[in-house]
């Protein structure tokens, strides 16, 4: 199992340390390091700002958005990064919710894995170029069809450094996951528990069933990002994730609409998921929080002392997760180092 360094996207300021964690993380091996974007900071710019720094790690997005960019676009920037870096880029991308596709982008949500399907598609024919991009799907269409009717197809004038960029695809429902082996180079789960393993393997299974250039599950990578509490009071390390755990179960969506929290609700936690969210959708988050039981933080994040988090990673080994993406203090990432030497 390889280690990845998780920057994740910025809350109301720049975060303070990151440049330190990103050459700590080369420093001890770490595989790859990773940004995020929501409505705020975006996914690219501190990637390539940070990554100026390093010379092995990979470089990756967890994720960018589509519907923050046209496929072209972030053809482009996928392109642009691969070159600085030489040949270090992932592109991950996802699909994001409702929420934020509808009110920050102003763009249609319904049929998210039909609009993805298409997005990586025309992003592959850019990053190939081997012909100008021509496309008529349902949901983007290549040149544009009205307008002033002078649009012409066209390839990338930027030599790629690669034919092929990773694409990995941000996927929590089962047909997504099964996409993203249909179609993309890997997998990055969130809120990916052990317990969920037998399920996740059965949709990865039938998306490689779908294959036809040939990648299959010894080609695949799944990175998942992963909270960490060191502390040796278990309730104490518990009581540090628990509030990211009632905002994604209880926060981000509505009530019906919450993918984050069916991916929850899926591992047994169905009573637990309701009760989160209704007293978080109420306004009443500090009860949201104390509702998350310390079994559920257990399952979703590792929690306790060293030798606790050294048993728990047994079992997460037997997974299919091939990265931990890991939060980068210090005495995380260098007990991992030691732990997975």
């Amino acid at each position: 199992m390889k280690l990845g360094l998780g920057t994740g996207y910025w809350s109301s300021r720049p975060p303070v340390g990151v440049p330190e964690a990103v050459a700590e993380a080369e420093r001890l091996g770490f595989d790859s390091i990773w940004t995020s974007e929501a409505y705020g900071s975006d996914a690219l710019t501190p990637l390539a700002w940070w990554g100026a720094s390093t010379t092995k790690v990979r470089l990756g997005t967890n994720i960018a958005q589509i519907s923050a960019r046209t496929p072209t676009a972030t053809a482009m920037a996928a392109i642009t990064l691969d070159h600085l870096s030489g040949g270090r880029f992932v592109l991950g991308l996802g699909a994001s919710g409702p929420q934020v596709v509808e009110g920050w982008y102003g763009a249609p949500y319904p049929k998210p894995l039909a609009r993805t399907r298409e997005y990586i598609e025309i992003v592959r024919r850019v990053v190939a170029r081997e012909a100008p991009v021509e496309f008529a799907g349902e949901h983007y269409r290549l040149p544009h069809p009205g307008g002033t009717g002078l649009g012409k197809p066209l390839k990338p004038t930027l030599h790629p450094l690669r034919p092929r960029i990773p694409i990995f695809l941000a996927a929590e429902g089962p047909k997504n996951v099964a996409l993203a082996a249909e179609v993309a180079d890997g997998w990055l789960p969130f809120l990916f528990s052990p317990s969920g393993d037998a399920f996740y393997r059965e949709q990865l299974a039938k998306g490689f069933a779908l294959r036809t250039d040939g990648v299959g599950p010894a080609d695949f990578e799944v990175p998942a990002a992963v909270q960490v509490a060191l502390d040796d009071d278990l309730e104490a390390a518990a009581d540090v994730v628990r509030p990211w755990i009632a905002l994604y179960v209880g926060g981000m969506g509505a009530k019906g609409a919450n993918f984050h929290a069916d991916v929850v609700a899926r591992m047994g936690y169905e009573a637990e998921v309701d009760r989160i969210q209704n007293l978080y959708l109420a306004g009443n988050r500090k009860d949201a929080i104390a509702a998350v039981p310390t079994r559920m933080v257990s399952d979703l994040a590792f929690i306790g002392p060293p030798a606790r988090i050294r048993d728990e990673l047994a079992r997460w080994s037997e997974t299919v997760i091939t990265t931990l993406i890991i939060p980068g203090e210090p005495r995380v990432a260098r007990l991992f180092a030691e732990l997975l030497a």
